[in-house]
């Protein structure tokens, strides 16, 4: 299960998308989450499902990579669904016992669910089609501006970066520390939630000394390296805008504004 999370993962590659500067990326990212708020109607969802097909298409990312990053989080999805089902009040469909299933929660559930389930793969393919590095340079780049003004734009883009290198890190370490503590008897799998969270001690504790062994390493490594954060810096590769960029950038303001509009358009 802990292998099936893609998100901070890289899958490399010579596409289009790949090859896209990572401000354009980024900012794609953003209005496409924002765009998915602004839908009310079951059929607008096919425009950003159209963007996410046609983008996996493009970058020729296997689709059991984008599967499996939906597949551990598909309880989430489910409990909220079902949350949002019990809990939001209108016109009664049917009863489960003493909750009443009302037509409204099943709309808003519904729309919920969607909604995530396009979140986690628009988040899937940024990170999937971006390399750490380009993604702390767009990141840093973006909010350069700020940086004016006192605010740390290259530590926030370092950390960022840093975060989403090592999730998949963390979670191979997890996993061998799981394997581990179950060949020496350790139980995972059954009793109750209390028990189960109790069960998780032998496997939280290796981790967070790990963790913070691993970010005792990176700093020491960093600090050999004369780090000294933003100021003096120079980059082997400077992030320069092409033709392409400027047209994919183009397209996805206009598709994303299309998505905007349908919320006044379609009544």
């Amino acid at each position: 299960m802990l292998k099936d999370i893609t998100i901070g993962q890289y899958f490399p590659g010579t596409t289009l998308v790949h090859k896209l500067d990572p401000r354009v990326k980024i900012t794609i990212a953003i209005m496409f989450i924002i765009s998915l708020f602004f839908v009310d109607k079951f059929i607008v969802f096919l425009l950003p499902f159209a963007y996410v097909i046609t983008t996996i298409v493009v970058s020729r990312l296997p689709i059991k990579i984008i599967l499996k990053g939906i597949k551990p989080l598909r309880w989430i999805i489910l409990i909220t669904f079902i949350i949002n089902v019990i809990f939001t009040k209108g016109e009664p469909l049917f009863q489960i016992g003493s909750f009443v299933v009302s037509k409204n929660g099943v709309v808003e559930a519904s729309f919920l669910a969607i909604r995530l389930l396009l979140l986690i793969m628009g988040a899937s393919l940024l990170t999937l089609t971006t390399s750490p590095i380009s993604l702390t340079d767009g990141i840093e780049s973006l909010f350069n501006p700020l940086a004016k003004i006192g605010f740390p734009a290259h530590e926030l883009a370092m950390m960022m970066t840093i975060a989403l290198r090592f999730i998949p890190t963390l979670l191979e370490e997890t996993d061998k520390i799981m394997k581990a503590q179950t060949a020496r008897g350790a139980d995972f799998e059954s009793g109750n939630i209390v028990k189960r969270a109790m069960n998780l001690v032998p496997l939280l504790v290796p981790l967070f000394i790990n963790a913070f062994r691993r970010a005792d390493d990176l700093a020491v490594a960093m600090e050999a390296r004369c780090y000294r954060g933003a100021e003096g810096r120079t980059k082997l590769h400077e992030l320069n805008m092409e033709k392409s960029d400027y047209i994919v950038l183009a397209i996805g303001f206009l598709f994303f504004g299309l998505i905007i509009a349908t919320r006044y358009i379609l009544k």
